[in-house]
């Protein structure tokens, strides 16, 4: 996941190793006054959180990884 514009991360809705559905919210990030709800493209795990709450992140930043489930 990565950022889709230079913001601020409101908000981490997930933990690493939080397993996710495609479509759940992970992370908020504020840019402009508006709020960006990132959403998991995928059903997977949480591998990594690259960012914390409150850092400013550039546009194309990694955010976090979340690796597919394993069948």
């Amino acid at each position: 996941m990565r950022a889709p514009m230079h913001g601020k991360v409101l908000a981490l809705l997930v933990e690493q190793g939080e397993r996710v559905r495609r479509g759940q919210r992970l992370a908020i990030i504020e840019a402009m006054k508006m709020e960006h709800t990132l959403t998991a493209p995928i059903d997977g795990t949480v591998a990594e959180i690259a960012v914390a709450a409150d850092a400013q992140v550039a546009e194309g930043a990694k955010v976090m990884v979340i690796e597919p489930v394993k069948e």
